[in-house]
């Protein structure tokens, strides 16, 4: 069995249609795994230990078990309305998002938005910002002034498994990060860059 196409199959349930396998979430995002388990398996072959697996093994730890492993879900990134209950957390000064180079004008000129996320999807250092853009062709680095933004009374939330989410982040605090060979980095303001 395909392990990695089986979970982008429950991340797109999870996060975005549940309905795919006939589910239902409830407001705080939770299916009922063996409502999930029977859904799958009218698609492929698919059973507990396989869940299990998936969820153990799944490098950005995007899925969490309830404490009898009876519900499951997502725990970030839906674009359907759930609250996950997210703590409210302080950022530390500085975290960073990658994206692709082909969206770097937009963002110079209105900022980061959760397109059709909840949230915006912030990082805590640039390589997993570098790995994140990289999915979306040449990699761009945002450096975020997050803990600006939280004095200015913008919300941070951090995820189970350390993504930092926010609703939006404005223009002004946002400094694009360049890389060279060497992988040094250097900012120019993303104002800047607009003018």
């Amino acid at each position: 069995m395909d392990l990695e196409s089986t979970s982008k199959l429950i991340s797109l349930i999870l996060r975005h249609k549940p309905e795919t396998v006939g589910i239902t979430l409830d407001e705080h995002g939770w299916a009922d795994v063996q409502d999930l388990i029977r859904g799958i398996q009218k698609k492929r072959p698919f059973d507990m230990e396989t869940l299990e697996e998936i969820v153990r093994t799944d490098s950005k730890q995007r899925y969490s078990f309830n404490e009898d492993k009876t519900l499951i879900r997502a725990n970030q990134g839906h674009s359907i309305q759930v609250d996950v209950e997210l703590p409210v957390a302080v950022p530390p000064q500085e975290l960073y998002h990658g994206t692709g180079q082909k969206y770097a004008g937009s963002i110079d000129k209105t900022g980061l938005l959760p397109k059709s996320r909840l949230y915006v999807h912030l990082s805590g250092d640039t390589e997993t910002a570098i790995k994140v853009g990289s999915r979306h062709g040449k990699p761009v680095v945002y450096r975020v002034k997050s803990g600006q933004m939280q004095k200015d009374g913008y919300v941070f939330y951090r995820s189970v498994n350390g993504v930092w989410l926010t609703e939006r982040v404005p223009v002004e605090y946002l400094e694009k990060v360049k890389t060279d060979e060497r992988k040094d980095l250097s900012c120019t303001s993303a104002k800047k860059v607009q003018k």
